[in-house]
């Protein structure tokens, strides 16, 4: 049993190390017939509410992309400052043709080594990639941008399809849940101020993400971001979100600031 975990490790290994070593020729052969865009930036936020979820206190999260005409990869983290253990790793690959985006998305939340669970057991290794027992979950989502001109509306639906998401079927065995989550967003400018008005749902059961047993209004939220004029040459962007969880009964007041 245990030469085929290895066995099986060595495989998926493999596998992935292949797959990064044909994509790398694309990439840098892309590279040299359009310009690649990089971005950094840095948030600080009082807290970490995901799609009308409470995940974290006072955190930082960075983000580190890449742009190449359509095609764009996204690593996003999250670490908390206020509780020892919780930090979040994200990437996602993106794909943009007119006003349509399909993304697919790694989540992990797997936390410091000794706080929620031993990595030494398999649980929370990042290159820990069984099914029925990684803490990472692969998400396929799509986006498309109603292009109204005084106000635009984007429509989006995500679904997670692999990993950490699970649920108890009718004879108690552990299936996909296949948790989704469905947004309507659209942003107004008024004078100086950008507002973001969302409402979001998850369609049916979840457990485990959402918490709701059937269709579940778990985000509507109002966001405001501004710039704040520090010298002629820099602005601070700001932002203020007031988020409302019908599903949860909760709600959350969260202020940000942008580092770039």
């Amino acid at each position: 049993m245990m030469n085929q975990t290895i066995d099986m490790t060595m495989k998926s290994t493999g596998t992935a190390l292949l797959t990064l070593m044909s994509i790398i020729p694309s990439v840098c052969e892309a590279q040299q017939h359009q310009s690649v865009a990089i971005t950094t930036k840095a948030d600080m936020v009082s807290s970490y509410v995901w799609r009308g979820m409470y995940e974290s206190g006072l955190s930082v999260q960075p983000t580190l992309g890449a742009v190449a005409g359509k095609f764009s990869v996204t690593a996003w983290g999250n670490v908390n400052l206020s509780r020892d253990g919780y930090k979040e790793t994200d990437f996602t690959l993106a794909y943009t043709i007119k006003n349509t985006t399909l993304s697919l998305t790694d989540y992990w939340w797997g936390g410091e080594c000794g706080i929620y669970n031993d990595r030494k057991e398999g649980r929370n290794k990042y290159f820990h990639f069984d099914n029925h027992s990684t803490d990472h979950i692969l998400e396929a989502g799509l986006s498309y941008l109603l292009p109204f001109r005084k106000c635009p509306i984007n429509l989006s639906w995500y679904t997670m399809f692999w990993g950490h998401d699970k649920k108890l079927n009718c004879n108690n065995v552990s299936v996909n849940a296949y948790s989704s989550y469905a947004e309507i967003s659209s942003p107004l400018e008024v004078q100086n101020t950008t507002l973001l008005f969302a409402l979001g749902f998850s369609p049916f059961e979840s457990p485990a993400n959402y918490k709701n047993a059937g269709f579940a209004v778990t985000n509507i939220s109002i966001k405001a971001s501004r710039n704040i004029r520090i010298s002629d040459k820099y602005s601070l962007p700001i932002y203020t979100q007031f988020v409302w969880n019908p599903n949860r009964e909760d709600v959350h007041f969260v202020f940000g600031i942008t580092l770039l």
